[in-house]
């Protein structure tokens, strides 16, 4: 979706997605205020469609050959025409543009509301194999309404391991906060969610850190980051998941 050569145009864009039947009267009661957005981008919105690194694996400009005999069997295999192979590994959406650095039109995560929300009184305390996290949303606008607030882990050592900036672990969204109104939101992630999948291993393996819990409006909007002991694990599982040829796959 290209938004970079027009957005400043408009006052305001408004994303209804597939809203269904009742779509008309959704958008309706947004544009008159009688409620208020409070959806955040599932996706992220590059400058331009190149800048998705699977864009890589893909032909753009060039036409596949016809490439079928008379009996409906393929003559040759040309990769990226007759198959893909996803070079990109786990550098997907904002985890690819979080970890090279690469602008975005709109990140991941990212909606506006007709009011603002502050956040404040942050905590992180591990229960058994969970870590707890919570945070105080406040509405410090002059509109009621809803904010979705999202946690983020990142390992000090991702570039070292090549693993993503930041991976999403937990999300949630506040009651409708009239104007002063607050609610302390709180999420849980296990040690078991904090692990990658090592393809070599065949195993998910969580690598020992001071890890940080990052708290935001968006995957670029942080708004607090928390510590916490990580302790090493290794789960081993069947290798069908290994790949049967070579890859190409992208490193940081």
């Amino acid at each position: 979706i290209e938004t970079a050569s027009w957005k400043e145009q408009p006052d305001a864009i408004l994303c209804a997605w597939q809203a269904g039947q009742e779509g008309g009267n959704s958008v309706a009661d947004v544009l008159t205020g009688k409620a208020s957005p409070s959806g955040k981008l599932a996706m992220t919105w590059p400058v331009s469609y190149a800048d998705h690194a699977s864009t890589k694996n893909f032909p753009i400009d060039i036409k596949p050959e016809f490439n079928m005999t008379d009996h409906g069997t393929l003559k040759h295999e040309r990769k990226d025409y007759d198959y893909t192979n996803y070079e990109e590994d786990v550098f997907v959406g904002y985890r690819y543009f979080a970890s090279f650095g690469v602008p975005v039109s709109y990140p991941f995560g990212y909606g506006l509301s007709y009011t603002t929300f502050a956040y404040s009184d942050a905590a992180i305390a591990q229960n058994g194999d969970s870590y707890e996290v919570s945070v105080k949303v406040t509405n410090s606008g002059k509109a009621e309404g809803k904010e979705v607030v999202q946690l983020y882990y990142s390992d000090p050592q991702n570039k070292s391991l090549n693993k993503p900036a930041i991976e999403l672990k937990a999300y949630a969204k506040t009651q409708s906060l009239k104007p002063g109104e607050s609610e302390t939101v709180k999420l849980t992630v296990k040690a078991a969610d904090l692990a990658s999948f090592d393809t070599k291993a065949s195993a998910w393996v969580v690598n020992a850190a001071k890890g940080k819990f990052i708290i935001g409006s968006s995957s670029e909007d942080v708004r607090a980051t928390l510590t916490a002991d990580v302790k090493a694990s290794t789960t081993k599982v069947a290798d069908v998941l290994r790949p049967q040829q070579p890859l190409n796959l992208l490193h940081r």
